[in-house]
């Protein structure tokens, strides 16, 4: 993909299943992998089809009745559950991109989608993710050299860039990945760089709603790295459905 020399100006921000034993670069390609003929959706309801628009209605009625926002807002009219600070209830437009994100990666699977969501507002109230992207995590020594969000494509998209060669030293290796607490601290920022990306996009029919992401893959130690890619593909695929346009 041809990037551009310099940014355009930024997109204004508003307030899956763990991978199977495969080779580590299609585990990491399989995810998020598109052609470079793939079109975004639009996210425009209009241009749904009849059987897409009856699932979009039927998700926002269990969405209604589901524990989840019964316990949050007993006022039907003051749905607080809500995701990147948009509600999930209520009418805003925004909700429809997110709605059908997940609606999406589950084949329009109401049932399914459901249950990926309930799920993954679990995930972000035990994970905290709404609060990580201000946290001080200390990994300054890997910003802007292993992942990291860097200017825009052609068409608006934020550009995430991913890059593990560092890690083929082994003292650097043991120092992010040497036992089961850095692991999950490594993991944390690695959510935290995705969020500050999620973050660039519109959520608006028409608009910027997903990423681009490229990774290098020359010097990556892939036997080393395959727990915490398995983690890191693990927690995107469940909590991140439909975020990414092209890899």
């Amino acid at each position: 993909m041809e990037m551009q020399a310099s940014a355009p100006t930024p997109p204004p921000s508003h307030g899956g299943e763990a991978p199977t034993k495969k080779g580590l670069v299609s585990t990491l390609m399989e995810a998020t992998l598109r052609s470079s003929s793939f079109k975004e959706d639009s996210y425009f309801v209009s241009s749904l089809k009849d059987s897409e628009k009856k699932a979009l209605e039927e998700f926002k009625c269990r969405l209604h009745k589901s524990d989840h926002f019964s316990n949050a807002a007993p006022d039907s009219k003051a749905p607080h559950v809500s995701m990147w600070g948009i509600p999930l209830l209520g009418g805003d437009e925004r909700a429809d991109v997110l709605l059908l994100k997940f609606l999406r990666a589950r084949d329009f699977r109401v049932q399914d989608a459901l249950v990926m969501l309930e799920k993954c507002l679990d995930w972000r109230k035990e994970f905290n993710a709404d609060g990580v992207v201000d946290e001080d995590l200390g990994f300054k020594e890997l910003e802007g050299v292993v992942a990291y969000m860097h200017s825009y494509d052609r068409e608006g998209h934020p550009v995430c860039y991913n890059a593990y060669g560092l890690f083929k030293d082994k003292q650097m290796y043991e120092k992010i990945f040497g036992d089961d607490e850095k692991l999950k601290k490594f993991l944390r920022w690695r959510v935290q760089v995705l969020e500050k990306g999620i973050n660039l996009l519109h959520f608006k029919p028409g608009g910027v709603n997903s990423m681009i992401q490229i990774t290098d893959l020359k010097n990556m130690p892939k036997r080393e790295l395959r727990v915490a890619s398995n983690h890191i593909l693990s927690l995107f695929q469940d909590n991140y459905p439909e975020m990414v346009a092209r890899k």
